[in-house]
């Protein structure tokens, strides 16, 4: 299904898709694999934000999990989503397009600091945005800084790139009965508690009425499929 009148969308890539086939890390091959998929989209047209998760590298959750201070971890997957943005920046830079890294905690050495309207002029002079270190803030995921970034940025939609195809009414990883939606409303993705993003993510995005698309980012080709309307994915919206 084809969101109409999209022009400008937020693609959030989890950390864990950079890793390509390795168990951890970022394997600089499916990374630039990714860029010209970036790319291809760019070129259609479209303004484009990026966010990245950390996942890859260093998830806050599971350290605070081991024992480590919540904050302190969360602080640290903040700096792996740097990372990997500036891992993104490079690749996209390679292949000739014009990339800014933003990050919610100021590193003015590396990159820029978030900072809306400087944002808004890169994507209107053509340029990709990628905004790293979540909200600049502890106990908050980078689905809820990737929602928050689409709100602010006034996109039109929300692009979910993981490892599945879709929404599910249960895990098709342990269910092979598990059926997936076409489309779902946000109310029935938080009271289902069906995992497409945090529940403070889907909310921002219920509130301020901005699709979530969740596809596969892993086959290749897949995001061009997705943005002209084809591909398998899941839509997450207001009912109808």
């Amino acid at each position: 299904m084809l969101l109409p009148n999209t022009k400008r969308i937020l693609l959030k890539l989890s950390g864990e898709v950079l890793m390509g086939a390795q168990p951890f890390g970022i394997d600089p091959q499916f990374v630039a694999q990714l860029a010209e998929e970036v790319k291809a989209a760019k070129n259609s047209g479209l303004e484009i934000c990026l966010v990245i998760g950390g996942g890859n590298i260093f998830r806050g959750m599971a350290g605070a999990a081991r024992g480590m201070d919540r904050a302190q971890a969360d602080y640290m997957g903040m700096l792996a989503t740097v990372m990997n943005a500036l891992a993104m920046q490079n690749a996209l830079e390679q292949i000739g397009v014009q990339t800014r890294v933003q990050s919610a905690i100021q590193m003015d050495q590396v990159c820029e600091p978030v900072i809306r309207r400087r944002a808004e002029r890169h994507l209107e002079k053509g340029r990709v945005v990628i905004f790293a270190a979540g909200v600049g803030a502890p106990y908050f995921t980078t689905d809820s800084g990737a929602a928050l970034r689409a709100a602010e940025m006034k996109c039109d939609a929300l692009y979910k790139g993981t490892s599945v195809d879709g929404v599910y009414d249960s895990d098709p990883k342990t269910n092979a009965a598990a059926q997936r939606y076409d489309t779902v409303s946000y109310d029935k993705v938080l009271a289902g508690n069906l995992k497409v993003m945090d529940a403070s993510a889907v909310a921002l995005c219920r509130d301020n009425d901005i699709p979530i698309v969740v596809f596969s980012i892993r086959e290749k080709g897949n995001l061009a499929r997705i943005l002209s309307g084809m591909g398998v994915q899941t839509i997450v919206r207001k009912e109808a």
